[in-house]
């Protein structure tokens, strides 16, 4: 089966998780948004499935729609491998993802703090105000929870979920690049207090299909229309 991911063309975005799971578990997909009439096909998608998303990411399996960042790895994790066989594991990476998925909209309101329909432009003084709370206070209570998790004892193969990669360390990986990304000054500060999580984000980017995607025209490079945003008055020395 040919997977089709519907998300938007231009940006990583919330859809990048997802690319990261096909990417890694070397299966055949489809963007369709980055082929030619992608995004009218995208739009229709949303307008004519009997279930439809509120919103991409989306992904089409044959008949069967999945919306939902964390619920799509939820599906791709069970088939491909990237997840734990057991119930309890596989609730286990869901759960961290859900909290991947809190982190991420903080990440997006460091920039949008007042309303998504407005330019960033329009709210840069509380966007300053919002991403010095978040990297003085957000970034390190995320970062120590994962860390905790790695660090726990009797943990095999420093890994999230069991001894095998799953699709949170692909997801922690992503975290900590956009971070890095649109926010490198603080990222420089805080990245020693945190052994694990920097040694698995550097294990998953030496991964064979990963290190090919990331050389790739596949990966679409960050940008300040992405969540991950680097603009320098949130990001001081």
């Amino acid at each position: 089966m040919k997977y089709e991911l519907f998300y938007w063309p231009t940006i990583q975005g919330r859809g990048e998780f997802v690319r990261l799971a096909l990417e890694e578990a070397g299966v055949p997909y489809i963007d369709v948004a980055r082929k030619r009439n992608g995004m009218a096909a995208m739009m229709a998608a949303m307008k004519g499935d009997a279930k439809p998303a509120f919103a991409p990411p989306f992904l089409k399996a044959g008949t069967l729609t999945v919306a939902q960042t964390a619920n799509i790895l939820l599906f791709l994790g069970a088939r491909h491998g990237l997840a734990p066989r057991a119930e309890a594991g596989r609730l286990w990476a869901h759960q961290l993802q859900l909290s991947i998925a809190d982190l991420i909209n903080e990440v997006h309101d460091t920039h949008h703090p007042i309303a998504t329909t407005l330019y960033y432009e329009d709210q840069k003084k509380e966007a300053k105000r919002r991403a010095a709370d978040f990297i003085a206070h957000r970034i390190p209570k995320f970062f120590d929870y994962f860390e905790r998790v790695l660090q726990e004892p009797g943990r095999r193969g420093g890994f999230m979920v069991g001894a095998r990669l799953s699709y949170v360390d692909l997801s922690l990986f992503q975290v900590v690049e956009g971070l890095r990304y649109a926010f490198p000054n603080a990222m420089r500060r805080l990245e020693p207090g945190y052994p694990g999580l920097i040694t698995l984000h550097d294990k998953v980017a030496l991964r064979p299909n990963l290190a090919a995607y990331l050389a790739s025209t596949r990966r679409i490079p960050f940008n300040e229309d992405g969540i991950f945003r680097h603009y320098r008055a949130l990001d001081p020395r």
